[in-house]
């Protein structure tokens, strides 16, 4: 066992990061209080995929609540619910987690409880047969037995109808060529009703790894005591899992201007611009990216808002902002925009016109000064709470696969300058490498 000690800003103490001989990684975070969270973060999710079983990472997350084999279905949330537990689970590209947050209880032992639990749902999730439900035609209305493919498919067909997700995924798409990022993480309703149970338990022997996983606690606890026990918890259980290590291409920007556009049945009209970052792990890129994304579309004194909304003469624009997501195998940053269908060609040249400004003029020292200010803000917030401690940690542990950037983190967001930022605008945000996907009423 491997142990190495992190100083994490605004903790009072350092954060112990063990990794095992199996290659399982824990993680031990102190925040002072009676609350604690467990969380174990899996590096898989929609990188993982393919045309042939895109969302079976979501699909699996689903059935690992639908029981084990010392307790069934329902028992996980039934039993730590009862105790005050928040219990949830997500699904993302690069990553799975599921999380508790509960508070200790008397001598600790509805903490104990919830790490047993916990452990024992990552290690023997029976995905039994019944809960699947067999795969059936989509077009077959009689067929009862859907099950859990049924909640997922109406999921997907919900999200399929709002028109913020067919621009996001005509924009995400036009970005890349080959790479698994260009799939929507929730997969299809087509591959969904097919893929069969074996396919979801092989998929899970093959990234439910324990080099694949990393166990976070965060609280106030007996580190040693708490190490001890979940090692006892996870450590003898893994049984047979096959492991798969996919090795992907990582797209580069394309080097023409992408224009997608498609009409449905709205009253308004909706826009996207995307672009193709820097790996998560570049730290003084990425970093710079969200200081331009807060600069470009972050609330009502950001310029998108000032100079498209506020300033125009005439109506153009209902919204527009700017977002910034980072990921294992390149960052992507978007702007998005609801504007009026009539005014399309000018909605499209004046934002081309922001982002040519961010290129070529430096930004101002109130907007620079706010953005370090707001990152600041939000980096000491997310140090405030069990959760959102353990959530930055599996970020760090997934996403960029090293913990110590956490460090650096206000070392480099000080380093960055005006300068540093319009060549980071230069590099990443030039109209030619942009995927444009435009939503119109038919």
């Amino acid at each position: 066992m491997n142990k190495t000690l992190v100083k994490y800003p605004f903790l009072t103490k350092d954060v112990e990061v063990y990794k095992l001989e199996n290659g399982h990684t824990i993680v031990l975070a102190h925040k002072e209080g009676g609350l604690v969270n467990v969380s174990s973060w899996v590096k898989t999710g929609s990188i993982n995929e393919d045309d042939k079983n895109n969302g079976i990472s979501h699909f699996l997350e689903h059935l690992m609540f639908k029981g084990t084999t010392k307790y069934k279905a329902g028992d996980f949330d039934r039993i730590l619910e009862a105790k005050g537990a928040i219990v949830n689970a997500a699904t993302w590209k690069d990553y799975t987690f599921y999380y508790v947050t509960l508070p200790k209880g008397e001598n600790n032992k509805d903490f104990y409880q919830a790490i047993e639990l916990h452990a024992d749902m990552i290690l023997d999730p029976l995905i039994p047969e019944h809960e699947v439900g067999v795969p059936f035609d989509l077009n077959d209305k009689e067929f009862k037995n859907k099950r859990e493919r049924h909640v997922v498919i109406e999921e997907i067909r919900m999200r399929q109808d709002q028109p913020w997700t067919k621009v996001y995924n005509a924009c995400n798409k036009g970005m890349y060529t080959n790479h698994p990022y260009k799939r929507d993480v929730i997969g299809t309703p087509e591959i969904i009703s097919q893929v069969s149970q074996s396919e979801i338990k092989e998929y899970y022997r093959s990234f439910y790894t324990p080099e694949n996983i990393t166990t976070i606690i965060v609280g106030d606890f007996d580190n040693q005591v708490v190490l001890e026990k979940v090692m006892a918890e996870f450590e003898t259980s893994w049984g047979e899992r096959t492991g798969k290590n996919i090795v992907n291409e990582i797209d580069k920007p394309i080097q023409e201007t992408n224009y997608k556009e498609q009409t449905a049945q709205l009253n308004s009209a909706f826009m996207m611009f995307g672009y193709l970052g820097p790996l998560a792990s570049d730290l003084k890129n990425s970093t710079a990216l969200e200081m331009l994304s807060i600069i470009l579309g972050d609330g009502t004194s950001s310029r998108l808002h000032q100079n498209l909304i506020e300033k125009q003469p005439e109506p153009i624009f209902n919204m527009v902002n700017a977002e910034h997501y980072q990921f294992r195998e390149g960052d992507n940053f978007f702007i998005q925009a609801n504007f009026k269908p009539e005014k399309k060609d000018m909605a499209l040249e004046l934002i081309k016109k922001e982002l040519e400004n961010l290129q070529t003029s430096l930004v101002l020292e109130n907007e620079f000064l706010k953005a370090k200010k707001k990152i600041k803000s939000q980096f000491a917030a997310n140090a405030e709470t069990v959760s959102e401690i353990g959530e930055t940690i599996g970020y760090y542990m997934t996403v960029c696969s090293d913990l110590s950037l956490v460090e650096e983190y206000l070392k480099v967001l000080e380093d960055i300058s005006v300068e540093y930022l319009q060549e980071t605008a230069k590099k990443y945000l030039n109209i030619n490498n942009a995927s444009i996907s435009v939503l119109l009423p038919e």
